[in-house]
């Protein structure tokens, strides 16, 4: 199992929103740098990191702040937020970002996502975030009809590195996260499935594994300390 700690940047800090809500928000830190080569030092192996300025704004906002990330990281880590063009994704990878996130487009802009795809083999990332098992795009500010499982079917048979599942409803709840869901979502493509959204215990890894889930991204129980990345990487 793979642990990818979560970065989500606001106003140039580091946060935590409590079901994708802007107006509920945690700082937990005033340097994204930094709190990225901490969860480096702690053992990370992988980050994730989300420009939630940048998915408000559709358009990059705090890619300074990414770009530098990286530079400074001897670890890789993935982007998501405000990505819409070939542009944007051109300059986060020859940044030194391993993996860059696409969902709004991936929906709305099918064909282009198609292209990117096969432009950039093994190196993009299908970001599902759903809300009621419907796609929510935008930030999370809005909710499509499109289910979750059919929107990454109809991808599999490009050459994505990953898909990042999140589940609105459990994102910085700290309830654990949405397994049948997540099960449906590995069962549905043949690319790795990340798990996102109220990973909180070891028990909620453990029961991720038994289900042949490969990694999880963590967010709020690592800031909060209700759960140890020392001992997440030791399952």
């Amino acid at each position: 199992m793979q642990i990818l700690p979560a970065i989500d940047i606001r106003n140039g800090k580091c946060v935590r929103l409590k079901q994708g809500d802007y107006a509920q928000e945690t700082v937990y830190g005033d340097n994204p740098v930094e709190t990225a080569l901490h969860w480096q030092q702690r053992g990370a192996e992988f980050l994730h990191i989300v420009d939630l300025d940048g998915a408000k704004d559709k358009e990059p906002v705090n890619k300074d702040i990414v770009c530098r990330t990286a530079s400074s990281l001897d670890i890789p880590l993935e982007i998501g937020g405000g990505i819409r063009s070939e542009e944007t994704i051109r300059l986060y990878l020859n940044a030194g970002v391993r993996r860059v996130i696409i969902g709004t487009l991936a929906l709305k802009e099918p064909q282009w996502f198609r292209n990117m795809c096969k432009l950039f083999p093994d190196r993009l990332v299908l970001g599902i975030d759903a809300k009621n098992g419907s796609v929510a795009t935008e930030g999370w500010l809005e909710t499509s009809r499109m289910k979750a499982a059919d929107l990454a079917k109809q991808y599999a048979d490009l050459p994505l590195a990953a898909v990042v599942y999140t589940d609105i409803a459990k994102d910085g709840m700290l309830e654990g996260p949405n397994f049948e869901e997540i099960s449906a979502m590995q069962e549905a493509v043949p690319f790795p499935v990340i798990a996102s959204g109220g990973v909180s215990t070891l028990a909620d890894i453990q029961k991720l594994i038994r289900r042949n889930i490969p990694a999880c991204i963590i967010g709020k129980a690592l800031y909060e300390g209700t759960l140890r990345l020392e001992e997440a990487l030791l399952l």
